[in-house]
Protein backbone atom coordinates (compact mmCIF):
# COMPACT_ATOMS: atom_id res chain seq x y z
CA UNK A 1 0.00 0.00 0.00
CA UNK A 2 0.88 3.30 -0.97
CA UNK A 3 0.89 5.94 2.00
CA UNK A 4 1.06 10.03 1.25
CA UNK A 5 2.37 11.05 5.18
CA UNK A 6 1.83 14.68 5.10
CA UNK A 7 3.47 16.40 8.43
CA UNK A 8 3.58 20.25 9.47
CA UNK A 9 7.45 20.13 10.25
CA UNK A 10 8.95 16.94 10.74
CA UNK A 11 9.79 15.85 14.74
CA UNK A 12 10.91 12.61 16.24
CA UNK A 13 7.71 11.94 16.60
CA UNK A 14 7.05 11.97 13.14
CA UNK A 15 10.34 10.24 12.87
CA UNK A 16 8.75 7.13 14.88
CA UNK A 17 6.00 6.78 12.94
CA UNK A 18 7.64 6.46 9.77
CA UNK A 19 10.37 3.90 11.04
CA UNK A 20 7.29 1.86 12.19
CA UNK A 21 5.38 2.08 9.11
CA UNK A 22 8.52 1.52 6.62
CA UNK A 23 8.96 -1.85 8.92
CA UNK A 24 5.60 -2.61 8.01
CA UNK A 25 6.97 -2.63 4.17
CA UNK A 26 4.35 0.67 3.33
CA UNK A 27 5.28 2.58 0.31
CA UNK A 28 5.52 6.16 1.71
CA UNK A 29 5.60 9.47 0.06
CA UNK A 30 6.90 12.01 3.15
CA UNK A 31 5.10 15.76 2.39
CA UNK A 32 6.25 18.25 5.12
CA UNK A 33 4.52 21.49 4.86
CA UNK A 34 6.57 24.34 6.65
CA UNK A 35 9.69 23.14 5.29
CA UNK A 36 12.51 24.56 6.84
CA UNK A 37 10.58 26.05 9.63
CA UNK A 38 11.80 26.16 13.37
CA UNK A 39 13.40 22.62 11.75
CA UNK A 40 14.44 21.04 15.53
CA UNK A 41 15.04 17.32 15.09
CA UNK A 42 17.72 15.88 12.60
CA UNK A 43 16.32 15.22 8.77
CA UNK A 44 17.06 11.44 8.78
CA UNK A 45 13.78 9.30 7.51
CA UNK A 46 14.35 5.53 6.77
CA UNK A 47 15.76 4.76 3.30
CA UNK A 48 12.59 3.74 1.59
CA UNK A 49 10.95 6.77 2.32
CA UNK A 50 10.55 9.29 -0.25
CA UNK A 51 10.29 12.87 0.37
CA UNK A 52 8.12 14.64 -2.19
CA UNK A 53 9.41 17.77 -3.15
CA UNK A 54 7.26 20.80 -3.81
CA UNK A 55 7.44 24.78 -2.34
CA UNK A 56 4.89 23.55 0.66
CA UNK A 57 5.28 26.56 2.67
CA UNK A 58 8.37 28.47 4.05
CA UNK A 59 6.04 29.83 6.83
CA UNK A 60 3.21 28.96 9.53
CA UNK A 61 -0.23 28.16 7.59
CA UNK A 62 -3.02 29.65 7.82
CA UNK A 63 -6.77 29.55 6.70
CA UNK A 64 -6.24 31.79 4.12
CA UNK A 65 -2.82 30.21 2.74
CA UNK A 66 -4.52 26.78 2.52
CA UNK A 67 -6.52 27.50 -0.15
CA UNK A 68 -3.83 28.68 -2.24
CA UNK A 69 -1.88 25.03 -1.14
CA UNK A 70 -5.03 23.19 -1.57
CA UNK A 71 -4.31 23.05 -5.89
CA UNK A 72 -0.49 22.02 -5.01
CA UNK A 73 -1.54 19.26 -2.84
CA UNK A 74 -4.49 18.29 -5.10
CA UNK A 75 -1.51 17.96 -8.11
CA UNK A 76 0.65 16.08 -5.84
CA UNK A 77 -2.06 13.43 -4.99
CA UNK A 78 -2.90 12.87 -8.98
CA UNK A 79 0.73 12.61 -9.70
CA UNK A 80 1.15 10.26 -6.82
CA UNK A 81 -1.86 8.19 -6.89
CA UNK A 82 -2.10 6.98 -3.00
CA UNK A 83 -4.24 4.27 -1.46
CA UNK A 84 -4.50 6.52 1.86
CA UNK A 85 -3.40 9.88 2.84
CA UNK A 86 -2.30 10.20 6.86
CA UNK A 87 -2.47 13.92 7.86
CA UNK A 88 -1.82 15.89 10.80
CA UNK A 89 -2.27 18.10 13.04
CA UNK A 90 -6.00 18.99 12.22
CA UNK A 91 -5.51 22.59 11.44
CA UNK A 92 -2.88 22.32 8.83
CA UNK A 93 -2.10 19.46 6.93
CA UNK A 94 -5.30 17.22 7.90
CA UNK A 95 -7.20 20.67 7.26
CA UNK A 96 -5.61 20.57 3.43
CA UNK A 97 -6.04 17.33 2.89
CA UNK A 98 -9.64 17.46 3.55
CA UNK A 99 -10.20 20.24 1.08
CA UNK A 100 -8.59 17.95 -1.71
CA UNK A 101 -11.25 15.54 -1.07
CA UNK A 102 -9.22 12.75 -1.24
CA UNK A 103 -10.38 9.63 0.50
CA UNK A 104 -9.41 7.05 2.15
CA UNK A 105 -7.81 9.79 4.39
CA UNK A 106 -6.97 9.53 7.93
CA UNK A 107 -6.68 13.25 10.30
CA UNK A 108 -4.28 12.57 13.09
CA UNK A 109 -4.49 14.65 16.39
CA UNK A 110 -1.09 16.17 17.10
CA UNK A 111 -3.53 16.92 21.01
CA UNK A 112 -3.28 20.21 20.81
CA UNK A 113 -4.82 20.85 17.75
CA UNK A 114 -8.05 19.49 19.86
CA UNK A 115 -7.21 21.09 22.79
CA UNK A 116 -6.04 24.35 22.32
CA UNK A 117 -6.45 25.46 18.69
CA UNK A 118 -9.84 24.27 17.53
CA UNK A 119 -11.29 26.58 19.72
CA UNK A 120 -8.98 29.58 19.69
CA UNK A 121 -11.68 31.67 17.33
CA UNK A 122 -14.41 31.00 14.62
CA UNK A 123 -12.13 30.10 11.45
CA UNK A 124 -10.47 27.21 13.91
CA UNK A 125 -13.62 25.91 14.98
CA UNK A 126 -15.12 25.95 11.37
CA UNK A 127 -11.49 24.30 9.96
CA UNK A 128 -11.84 21.37 12.64
CA UNK A 129 -15.23 20.85 12.09
CA UNK A 130 -14.92 20.66 8.50
CA UNK A 131 -11.76 18.79 8.57
CA UNK A 132 -13.34 16.08 10.66
CA UNK A 133 -16.41 15.91 8.99
CA UNK A 134 -14.39 15.01 5.52
CA UNK A 135 -12.28 12.52 7.74
CA UNK A 136 -12.79 8.61 7.05
CA UNK A 137 -10.89 8.26 10.55
CA UNK A 138 -9.58 10.14 13.04
CA UNK A 139 -7.04 9.01 15.13
CA UNK A 140 -5.81 10.53 18.63
CA UNK A 141 -3.99 9.63 21.88
CA UNK A 142 -6.45 9.61 24.40
CA UNK A 143 -9.48 9.69 26.04
CA UNK A 144 -9.95 13.36 26.37
CA UNK A 145 -9.16 13.49 22.52
CA UNK A 146 -11.79 11.38 21.80
CA UNK A 147 -14.65 13.53 23.81
CA UNK A 148 -12.99 16.59 21.94
CA UNK A 149 -13.25 14.94 18.01
CA UNK A 150 -17.03 13.98 19.29
CA UNK A 151 -17.76 17.14 20.57
CA UNK A 152 -16.61 18.72 17.08
CA UNK A 153 -18.77 16.03 15.33
CA UNK A 154 -16.70 13.06 14.63
CA UNK A 155 -18.44 9.79 14.63
CA UNK A 156 -17.40 7.61 17.72
CA UNK A 157 -17.02 4.82 15.26
CA UNK A 158 -14.83 6.58 13.14
CA UNK A 159 -12.17 7.58 16.36
CA UNK A 160 -8.95 5.07 17.06
CA UNK A 161 -7.55 6.00 20.22
CA UNK A 162 -3.56 5.62 19.73
CA UNK A 163 -1.39 6.18 22.58
CA UNK A 164 1.72 6.76 20.94
CA UNK A 165 3.76 5.44 23.00
CA UNK A 166 7.37 4.98 23.82
CA UNK A 167 10.50 2.76 23.53
CA UNK A 168 10.35 0.88 26.83
CA UNK A 169 14.21 -0.79 26.00
CA UNK A 170 15.35 2.80 25.99
CA UNK A 171 13.56 4.52 28.30
CA UNK A 172 14.15 1.97 31.07
CA UNK A 173 14.87 1.57 35.08
CA UNK A 174 18.35 2.62 36.53
CA UNK A 175 20.05 -0.35 37.48
CA UNK A 176 21.39 1.45 40.57
CA UNK A 177 19.81 2.52 43.45
CA UNK A 178 19.69 6.39 43.98
CA UNK A 179 22.19 7.33 46.85
CA UNK A 180 20.35 8.52 50.04
CA UNK A 181 21.58 11.88 51.46
CA UNK A 182 21.64 13.75 48.47
CA UNK A 183 20.03 16.35 46.66
CA UNK A 184 16.20 15.70 46.43
CA UNK A 185 15.67 16.22 42.23
CA UNK A 186 13.00 17.65 40.28
CA UNK A 187 13.15 17.57 36.56
CA UNK A 188 11.51 19.35 33.78
CA UNK A 189 11.40 18.26 30.53
CA UNK A 190 8.89 20.64 28.51
CA UNK A 191 10.05 23.42 26.29
CA UNK A 192 10.15 27.47 27.97
CA UNK A 193 6.76 28.18 26.00
CA UNK A 194 3.49 29.50 28.21
CA UNK A 195 1.17 26.79 27.36
CA UNK A 196 4.32 24.58 29.38
CA UNK A 197 3.27 26.64 32.37
CA UNK A 198 7.41 26.49 33.01
CA UNK A 199 6.66 29.78 35.17
CA UNK A 200 4.39 28.01 37.60
CA UNK A 201 7.12 25.31 38.00
CA UNK A 202 9.71 28.05 39.08
CA UNK A 203 7.25 30.43 41.31
CA UNK A 204 6.80 26.80 43.27
CA UNK A 205 10.31 25.66 43.20
CA UNK A 206 11.33 29.06 44.63
CA UNK A 207 8.93 28.69 47.49
CA UNK A 208 9.49 24.91 48.43
CA UNK A 209 13.29 25.61 48.52
CA UNK A 210 13.00 28.10 51.05
CA UNK A 211 11.51 25.31 53.36
CA UNK A 212 14.09 22.76 51.83
CA UNK A 213 16.99 23.41 51.23
CA UNK A 214 17.78 19.63 50.04
CA UNK A 215 15.54 20.89 47.17
CA UNK A 216 17.35 21.17 43.27
CA UNK A 217 15.81 21.37 39.74
CA UNK A 218 17.20 20.62 36.59
CA UNK A 219 15.67 22.00 33.31
CA UNK A 220 16.13 20.92 29.75
CA UNK A 221 14.82 22.90 26.76
CA UNK A 222 14.91 26.08 25.89
CA UNK A 223 12.24 28.32 24.73
CA UNK A 224 9.97 32.21 24.57
CA UNK A 225 9.84 32.32 28.61
CA UNK A 226 13.94 32.48 29.47
CA UNK A 227 14.14 35.99 30.87
CA UNK A 228 10.81 35.55 32.35
CA UNK A 229 11.93 32.00 34.11
CA UNK A 230 15.86 33.74 35.26
CA UNK A 231 14.03 36.68 36.72
CA UNK A 232 12.32 34.13 39.30
CA UNK A 233 14.95 32.51 40.16
CA UNK A 234 17.35 35.37 40.52
CA UNK A 235 14.77 37.36 42.43
CA UNK A 236 14.40 34.73 45.18
CA UNK A 237 18.11 33.92 45.27
CA UNK A 238 17.38 30.61 44.18
CA UNK A 239 19.58 30.50 40.38
CA UNK A 240 22.01 27.82 42.49
CA UNK A 241 19.67 25.53 43.26
CA UNK A 242 18.73 25.21 39.48
CA UNK A 243 20.61 23.14 36.52
CA UNK A 244 20.32 24.25 33.40
CA UNK A 245 20.88 21.91 30.43
CA UNK A 246 19.30 22.99 27.41
CA UNK A 247 18.55 20.95 24.50
CA UNK A 248 19.04 16.89 25.23
CA UNK A 249 19.11 14.64 22.69
CA UNK A 250 16.91 11.64 22.24
CA UNK A 251 20.44 9.36 23.44
CA UNK A 252 20.62 11.16 27.09
CA UNK A 253 17.24 11.64 28.11
CA UNK A 254 17.04 8.31 30.02
CA UNK A 255 19.90 8.85 32.47
CA UNK A 256 18.11 12.68 33.23
CA UNK A 257 14.75 11.40 34.03
CA UNK A 258 16.64 8.19 36.00
CA UNK A 259 18.79 10.63 38.38
CA UNK A 260 15.79 12.65 39.12
CA UNK A 261 13.51 11.89 42.50
CA UNK A 262 10.53 13.68 40.96
CA UNK A 263 9.10 14.40 37.19
CA UNK A 264 7.01 17.82 37.01
CA UNK A 265 4.86 19.27 34.65
CA UNK A 266 3.00 22.11 35.05
CA UNK A 267 1.43 22.24 31.36
CA UNK A 268 -1.84 23.94 31.07
CA UNK A 269 -2.64 21.74 28.06
CA UNK A 270 -1.95 18.02 26.91
CA UNK A 271 -3.30 14.95 25.97
CA UNK A 272 -1.10 11.51 26.69
CA UNK A 273 2.03 13.28 27.07
CA UNK A 274 5.26 11.47 25.90
CA UNK A 275 7.40 13.29 28.45
CA UNK A 276 5.25 11.53 31.02
CA UNK A 277 5.45 8.31 29.67
CA UNK A 278 9.13 8.67 29.72
CA UNK A 279 9.27 9.67 32.96
CA UNK A 280 7.14 6.37 34.27
CA UNK A 281 9.03 4.28 31.86
CA UNK A 282 12.23 5.46 33.79
CA UNK A 283 10.49 4.53 37.13
CA UNK A 284 10.42 8.27 37.87
CA UNK A 285 7.11 9.02 40.18
CA UNK A 286 5.90 12.30 38.46
CA UNK A 287 4.02 15.48 39.98
CA UNK A 288 1.91 16.82 37.06
CA UNK A 289 -1.16 19.32 36.60
CA UNK A 290 -4.85 17.63 36.94
CA UNK A 291 -5.18 17.70 33.68
CA UNK A 292 -7.83 15.07 32.06
CA UNK A 293 -4.64 13.42 29.45
CA UNK A 294 -2.86 12.87 33.11
CA UNK A 295 -5.42 11.53 35.05
CA UNK A 296 -5.70 8.92 32.75
CA UNK A 297 -2.12 7.89 33.70
CA UNK A 298 -2.05 9.09 37.15
CA UNK A 299 -3.59 7.50 40.13
CA UNK A 300 -2.65 9.31 42.80
CA UNK A 301 -0.25 8.41 45.38
CA UNK A 302 0.37 5.60 42.95
CA UNK A 303 2.73 6.60 39.79
CA UNK A 304 2.76 10.20 41.06
CA UNK A 305 1.10 13.16 42.43
CA UNK A 306 -1.71 15.54 40.59
CA UNK A 307 -1.69 19.60 41.77
CA UNK A 308 -4.56 22.16 40.61
CA UNK A 309 -3.45 23.41 36.99
CA UNK A 310 -2.11 27.07 36.89
CA UNK A 311 -1.67 26.79 40.77
CA UNK A 312 2.01 27.44 42.17
CA UNK A 313 0.86 27.15 45.84
CA UNK A 314 -0.67 24.23 45.20
CA UNK A 315 2.59 22.52 43.04
CA UNK A 316 4.28 24.05 45.88
CA UNK A 317 2.61 22.08 48.68
CA UNK A 318 2.71 19.03 46.12
CA UNK A 319 6.25 19.05 46.06
CA UNK A 320 6.35 19.42 49.84
CA UNK A 321 4.28 16.64 50.43
CA UNK A 322 6.46 14.15 47.41
CA UNK A 323 9.84 15.37 49.95
CA UNK A 324 8.12 14.34 53.19
CA UNK A 325 7.16 10.78 51.31
CA UNK A 326 10.27 10.13 49.92
CA UNK A 327 10.88 7.20 51.05
CA UNK A 328 7.75 5.80 49.08
CA UNK A 329 9.11 6.81 45.71
CA UNK A 330 10.55 3.39 45.57
CA UNK A 331 7.68 1.63 44.88
CA UNK A 332 5.90 4.20 43.44
CA UNK A 333 8.79 4.39 40.74
CA UNK A 334 8.08 0.69 40.22
CA UNK A 335 4.73 0.95 40.26
CA UNK A 336 4.95 3.76 37.41
CA UNK A 337 7.16 1.17 35.06
CA UNK A 338 4.47 -1.64 35.39
CA UNK A 339 1.69 1.28 34.31
CA UNK A 340 4.13 2.09 31.13
CA UNK A 341 4.77 -1.67 30.62
CA UNK A 342 1.46 -2.13 30.15
CA UNK A 343 -0.16 1.01 28.72
CA UNK A 344 2.80 2.72 26.96
CA UNK A 345 4.39 0.06 24.54
CA UNK A 346 4.94 1.79 21.48
CA UNK A 347 5.56 -1.79 19.66
CA UNK A 348 1.99 -2.79 21.27
CA UNK A 349 0.31 0.32 20.53
CA UNK A 350 1.51 0.91 16.71
CA UNK A 351 -0.94 -1.70 15.59
CA UNK A 352 -3.89 0.59 16.49
CA UNK A 353 -2.67 2.71 12.97
CA UNK A 354 -3.07 0.32 11.04
CA UNK A 355 -6.32 -0.73 12.72
CA UNK A 356 -7.45 3.53 11.31
CA UNK A 357 -5.70 2.86 8.02
CA UNK A 358 -7.43 -0.72 7.59
CA UNK A 359 -11.49 1.43 9.27
CA UNK A 360 -10.62 4.46 6.21
CA UNK A 361 -10.02 2.27 3.57
CA UNK A 362 -13.45 -0.15 4.20
CA UNK A 363 -15.51 2.82 5.24
CA UNK A 364 -14.09 4.11 1.64
CA UNK A 365 -15.00 1.06 0.42
CA UNK A 366 -18.62 0.54 1.42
Amino acid sequence: MQILYFTRRYSVHDQRFLNALSSEGFDINLLILEQGHNQSTPFVPPDNVSIVPWAGSNHPLNWYSGFNLKKKLQKIIGDLKPDLIHAGPIQSCAFLGALTGFHPFVSVSWGYDLLLDASRNGINYWVTKYTLRNSDVMVGDCQTIREKAEYFGMKSDRIVTFPWGINLDHFNLLETEKVENREFTLLSTRSWEPVYGVEIIAHAFVKAVREIPQLRLVMLGNGSQKETLFRIFSQENALEKVVFVGQVEQADLPRYYQNADLYVSATHSDGTSISLLEALACGTPALVSDLPGNKEWISPGVEGWLFPKGDPDGLKASIIHAWQNRERLADMGKAARSLAESRADWNRNFPKLLEAYRLAQGFYTH
